[in-house]
C-alpha cells in the first residue's frame, strides 16, 4: 500500500458506497468506512479496508473524507452536529460529497465548510450500481479548481467520464439533468415495450435492433434485460429517482426553465412509488405503463 496515498474515509456503504469504496481499496488507498449497518462494514472491512465505529473515529486522520449517502437531509445529519463530519476533520481536510442532492444542499454545506477551513467538492454520480461496480462511473463536480485537481487520481479510481462542471452546487445541477434524461428516457423505453409486446412482435429481437439504431442508449443497453424478464430488484430504486425528481423540478422552477415532459414522468414515477413500487429498481416504470394499458402486472 502507497504511503503517499491520501487517507480515506467513506461514510455510507449503501448500494453505490460499497462497490465504490471497494475500488478505492483495490487501488491501493487506505479506506476507513462507517455506515449504519455493521454487515456492510464487515464487507468494508473483508475487501482490505478498515471499519470505524462512528463517523466521528473514521474521519479523524484522513485527509480525504468520502460521502454517499441518500439524500440532502442525510448528507445535513452526517456533516453537522457534534457528531458529525465538520466538527471531527482536520483543518485542510478535503471532503467529497458524492450523494445526490439539491444544489442548495451543496453550497450551503461548502459554505458551513469554509469556516472550518475544510474544502468541499460535491461530485454526484450517474451509471447506477454496475457503473459504480466497474468503476465506469460518470462523476460530475462542483467546487474549486484546484481541489479538483487534488481530487482528480482518486476520482480516477471510480470512474471514467470526470467533468468540473462550475462552483458548488454545479455538479448536483448536472445531476438533477442526467436524472430529468434517464426518468424520461426509461418512460419512452418503457411505452415502446408494451406496444411491441401488444403488437405481438419479438420483443428481444426488437431492442436489439432499436439499440443500434439512433433510438439506442445506455438506459436501453443497460436496462434491456430487466424490462425482458421483468427482473426490478434494485439498481436504483425509484424512491431515489422520485426525490431526484422533485429535485429537478424544484431547481428547474427556481431558474424559470419549463420541464413539460419532466413534469409528466415526474408524476409517473411518484404514482409507481404510491403504488409500493418505490422500492424497485426505475425500469419499474413498465409496470405503470402495463397498469395503464390494462395489461397485468
Amino acid at each position: 500500500m502507497s504511503s503517499n496515498l491520501p487517507k480515506v474515509a467513506w461514510i455510507g456503504l449503501g448500494i453505490m458506497g460499497s462497490p465504490m469504496s471497494e475500488n478505492l481499496v483495490e487501488a491501493g488507498y487506505q479506506v476507513t468506512g462507517y455506515t449504519l449497518e455493521q454487515d456492510k462494514i464487515d464487507r468494508l472491512v473483508a475487501a482490505g479496508g478498515k471499519g470505524a465505529a462512528s463517523i466521528a473515529d473514521a474521519v479523524r486522520d484522513a485527509d480525504v473524507v468520502i460521502t454517499m449517502v441518500p439524500a440532502s437531509p442525510q448528507v445535513e445529519a452526517i456533516a453537522y452536529g457534534p457528531d458529525g463530519i465538520l466538527e471531527n476533520v482536520r483543518q485542510g481536510t478535503l471532503l467529497i460529497d458524492m450523494s445526490s442532492i439539491t444544489p442548495q444542499t451543496s453550497v450551503d454545506l461548502a459554505s458551513s465548510a469554509k469556516k472550518k477551513g475544510v474544502r468541499v467538492l460535491d461530485a454526484p454520480v450517474s451509471g447506477g450500481e454496475a457503473g459504480a461496480i466497474e468503476a465506469v462511473l460518470s462523476i460530475m463536480v462542483g467546487g474549486e479548481q484546484t481541489d479538483f485537481d487534488a481530487a482528480k487520481p482518486l476520482l480516477d479510481a471510480l470512474g471514467k467520464t470526470i467533468v468540473l462542471c462550475g462552483p458548488h452546487g454545479s455538479g448536483q445541477t448536472v445531476k438533477a439533468a442526467n436524472q430529468l434524461i434517464v426518468a424520461v428516457n426509461i418512460q419512452a423505453c418503457a411505452e415502446a415495450v408494451v406496444f411491441l409486446e401488444k403488437s405481438g412482435v419479438d420483443l428481444a429481437a426488437a431492442l436489439d435492433v432499436l439499440n443500434g439504431g439512433l433510438a439506442g442508449s445506455t438506459v436501453l443497453t443497460r436496462k434491456k434485460d430487466n424490462f425482458l424478464k421483468r427482473d426490478f430488484a434494485p439498481g436504483f430504486r425509484i424512491d431515489l429517482h422520485h426525490k431526484d425528481m422533485g429535485i429537478v423540478t424544484d431547481a428547474a422552477r427556481n431558474v424559470g426553465a419549463a420541464l413539460p415532459v419532466g413534469g409528466v414522468v415526474a408524476q409517473l414515477v411518484a404514482s409507481l412509488r404510491a403504488q409500493g413500487d418505490g422500492g424497485l429498481d426505475h425500469s419499474a416504470l413498465l409496470r405503470s405503463v402495463e397498469r395503464l394499458s390494462g395489461s397485468q402486472v
